[in-house]
Parts: C-alpha cells; structure tokens; sequence
C-alpha cells in the first residue's frame, strides 16, 4: 500500500496550536494544552495529530485533526474509529475534523458521517469536513493561521502569483517557516506551470521533484489510473460492481491491481473476483 504523503502535519500545526484549533473550531474562545500522541497499536496512523484543548464552556477536549491528501470512500469508517479510540484512550470529548487538501474525483462524494444499521443497531460519528480549496487564501494572512501557508496555491484565490509570492515571503522572512519552502513549491506546482514556480522560488524543480509529496502525487496517480482500469473491466463484463467492491480496490497498490487485472480477465463471474480480493 502506498504510504501516506509525509506533509508533516505535527509539525505544521506546532506553529501555532491556538490558532490551529481555534480555526478548526471556529470557537476563538478555545485554547490548545498539549500535543498527545495519536499512534494506536492496532491501528497504523500516519496523517493524524491529536490535540488536547481548553475553552471555559466546555473544558478539556481532544481536537482529533485527519489531514488527507485526498478523500476516499475508506474515511468515513476511519474517523469514527479514530475518534472512538482517542475518546476511549484519553477519557475526554472528542471533536474530530477531517482537512482534505485536494479535491477528490468528481464521481466521490464527500460525507461528514459515518452511519451504519446492522440487526437494530446504529453507529453514528459526525465529525468536521474542511475542503481546503473552499478556503479564502487571504484568511491565511490575516488571522493569521501560519499551518496553511504551504497550502495557499491551493486555497481560493491563491494561485494567483502574486499571492503565492506573498506566502513565499512570510515563509522565508520566518526561521521557523522557511523550511516549509519546498511544500509551498510542491502545491503551486499544482495551478502554475513549472517555468514559473521556478522563477518565483528562485531554485531548480528537480529538489521538488525529489521530494516525498512530488513522489506520493505521481504514485497515486497511477494507482487511481489502474484502479479506474480494473473497475471498467469488470463493468463491461459482469455489469455493475458492488460499492464495497470499489471502495476495497481503493487501498491497494497499483502492483496489486495489476494483477488483479489478470484475475479480472480470467475469473467467470464477479463473484469469483470478489472471492480473490476478500481473500
């Protein structure tokens, strides 16, 4: 499975944990204690960051943040479990926020629940959804919230040049920010052409190209190509697929579903391939 793009996401909301919290929960009331570790034994975390809060109305609370790349159908089912575990771990409220950076295809919908019923019982677990291309780019600047600049070229209104030449500016006039540098090339080099990233960053792309970001980008590319590849195969020979069929493929790597191409082409009926990826 391809491993989590390392955006470093402790890090960034280590700037400035107030503002991070206060942001994700629109209560300028509410301050951030502590930093806690997320990491569940049973459960391989990457993305999250875990932060026990403080507001005079409500006390102590836990800001469970996801920041994902890209949504996916799987996320649903991860928050409530992500949120039950820190409850349960930490004994406190949780208020779960999922941030997604970048739009996912036109065809997934973006939900902020997870609802299920089995034999008369529900499980239900709201949590926040923050789409970080809804975001005003000049938010950034004026609150400010220094976790986003690296994320402005893909904030609303931030792909201008101007603004992330702005964002480069309070970035490099910060020893604490400038090292996020490369991160803001890597999400510029999404809404400009690469000529002109370099000629506002003022060094070669190949260190971007390098870079853990630029190497998850081009992986789950063509993860998401073989996936799409495989999902039309099966359509056209055994008609529509089963969503939970979909959302299955959706976790495994573009090697895998490669070979499960070959399956695809070999089985006789759809229920044999659904044997083969449940195995």
């Amino acid at each position: 499975m391809t491993k989590a793009a390392d955006i470093g996401s402790k890090r960034l909301i280590n700037l400035d944990p107030d503002a991070w919290v206060q942001w994700v929960t629109q209560r300028p009331e509410v301050v951030a204690k502590e930093i806690l570790g997320s990491e569940f034994q049973w459960i391989s975390r990457e993305t999250d960051v875990l932060v026990k809060a403080y507001s005079t109305t409500h006390g102590d609370f836990l800001v469970l943040n996801e920041l994902q790349l890209r949504y996916t159908a799987h996320m649903p089912l991860r928050m409530r479990a992500y949120a039950a575990l820190a409850q349960e771990r930490y004994r406190l409220p949780t208020y779960a926020v999922l941030i997604n950076i970048l739009p996912p295809p036109s065809t997934l919908t973006i939900v902020n629940s997870y609802e299920q019923e089995f034999l008369g019982l529900r499980a239900i677990q709201d949590y926040h959804v923050i789409n970080l291309w809804e975001i005003d780019a000049e938010i950034v600047f004026q609150q400010p919230l220094p976790s986003l600049l690296p994320f402005v070229p893909i904030l609303r209104g931030g792909g201008e040049i101007s603004v992330v030449q702005r964002a480069l500016q309070v970035l490099r006039a910060d020893a604490q920010l400038n090292q996020l540098e490369s991160l803001l090339a890597f999400f510029a080099s999404f809404v400009l052409d690469t000529p002109l990233v370099e000629q506002i960053m003022r060094w070669d792309m190949v260190e971007l190209r390098e870079s853990p970001w630029y190497h998850e980008i081009e992986q789950r590319g063509i993860q998401e190509g073989a996936r799409r590849q495989l999902i039309r195969v099966l359509e056209q020979r055994f008609g529509e697929i089963p969503h939970e069929a979909e959302v299955r493929l959706e976790g495994e790597s573009a090697e895998k579903l490669e070979n499960l191409m070959d399956s695809a082409i070999a089985v006789s009926s759809l229920e044999e391939f659904l044997t083969i990826i449940s195995a």
